[in-house]
């Protein structure tokens, strides 16, 4: 019998069904989506076998150690393939637990086989050294990696060890609530289709962190640079590490964050030839800030503190310029706002702060690309 939980647990082994103990899994009606939750102190593990035929599974450990699992992570996952080519599986989500990074390898060894696209890590501690990496890379080919408030014993070389097991392809990469953004550069493989980086929900980065994270000449695609609520301060500090990095992004998104005027004086430096976007929505701005882009498609300065409107002098030659929700726009805008509030209608704004907390996941969908 082949042992599908297995896989679908980090290859956990199968587990007796017990009649009373209720089930953490539910697959909905469509059989696309299924979730589970062990946070039962005696987690029916086997219940994940309903998961088989969904396209989106997400399973959660309930915070557990799974240690105990790191004899089932030597099984030989070629027994496997055929079976795991079956499965439908395009979107995967891995939550909440405990797992020695021996045990994480195994898992992607056997996703190798998979035709899964999008995979996302939350919640989790790796535990342990990663093991020497293959001579090539046999997880699975990504389109997609998330990873929110995971913690890895290697320090900043964990995105190094990761990388070196996924498939080349990966064009969209999340990290969120990072333990450690500061990459061991010389030991990391360049993301040649990488295209899509958020870093976003990382307020304690800053723009010293962003040049530690991003490493020169390791993102020559590099298109999306999403920065929302990182701890950055001044354009001119943003600007500098993007040159230093040699990345050239079309869309940079610098929204949530504290922005504050350039000091008079600083060094002036010169964006990236490429950046057509630029976004600086919530950024508490009271001016437009000086040493911006000569020329853009998108300036969003929306939902900030200007009490005016911008003079022609004071921005770029923008196809595109936002303003919404700004107090310029009369007493009557700000009322408006609240009236909509009031109404149930959710204000632009208020609908955009809300979205905050779950910006890193936002960018799942871009350019995650078809299930094909």
């Amino acid at each position: 019998m082949v042992c599908v939980p297995c896989l679908m647990l980090l290859l956990l082994p199968l587990l007796r069904v017990s009649a009373a103990t209720p089930e953490p899994c539910e697959l909905d009606e469509e059989d696309f989506r299924c979730v589970c939750n062990f946070t039962d102190p005696k987690p029916d593990w086997s219940s994940a076998m309903q998961c088989m035929v969904a396209v989106e599974v997400e399973i959660r450990g309930g915070g557990r150690n799974l240690e105990q699992f790191l004899k089932s992570a030597d099984a030989d996952s070629k027994r496997y393939a055929d079976t795991i080519k079956a499965l439908r599986w395009r979107r995967l989500t891995l939550g909440a637990a405990q797992v020695p990074a021996l045990l994480l390898v195994a898992l992607l060894r056997a996703l190798g086989y998979s035709r899964l696209k999008e995979l996302t890590f939350e919640d989790l501690e790796v535990t342990g050294p990663m093991p020497p990496p293959p001579l090539e890379a046999t997880g699975p080919a990504l389109s997609t990696l998330s990873l929110r408030n995971v913690s890895w014993a290697t320090g900043g070389a964990w995105l190094g060890e990761l990388q070196q097991w996924l498939k080349p392809g990966l064009r969209v990469l999340n990290i969120a609530q990072a333990h450690s953004l500061a990459f061991a550069c010389p030991q990391l493989p360049t993301f040649q289709a990488l295209t899509s980086l958020d870093l976003s929900d990382n307020p304690g980065l800053g723009e010293r962190g962003l040049i530690a994270a991003l490493c020169p000449h390791k993102f020559p695609a590099l298109q999306g640079l999403a920065l929302r609520n990182a701890g950055m301060e001044t354009l001119s500090s943003v600007c500098a590490a993007l040159a230093a990095a040699s990345v050239q992004p079309h869309r940079l998104d610098l929204s949530h964050n504290s922005l504050r005027t350039t000091a008079p004086g600083a060094t002036s430096c010169i964006w990236p030839s490429a950046l057509s976007s630029l976004n600086l929505s919530f950024a508490g701005l009271e001016q437009v800030p000086k040493g911006l882009p000569p020329k853009l498609s998108v300036l969003d300065l929306s939902c900030n503190r200007l009490s005016r409107a911008p003079w022609p002098d004071e921005l770029p030659e923008v196809n595109n310029l936002i303003l919404d929700g700004n107090p310029f726009l009369g007493p009557g805008a700000l009322e408006h706002q609240e009236d909509l509030k009031n109404s149930g209608v959710v204000a632009v704004c208020a609908r955009s702060a809300l979205s905050m907390g779950v910006s890193g996941a936002l960018a799942l969908l871009q350019g995650a690309g078809d299930f094909a």
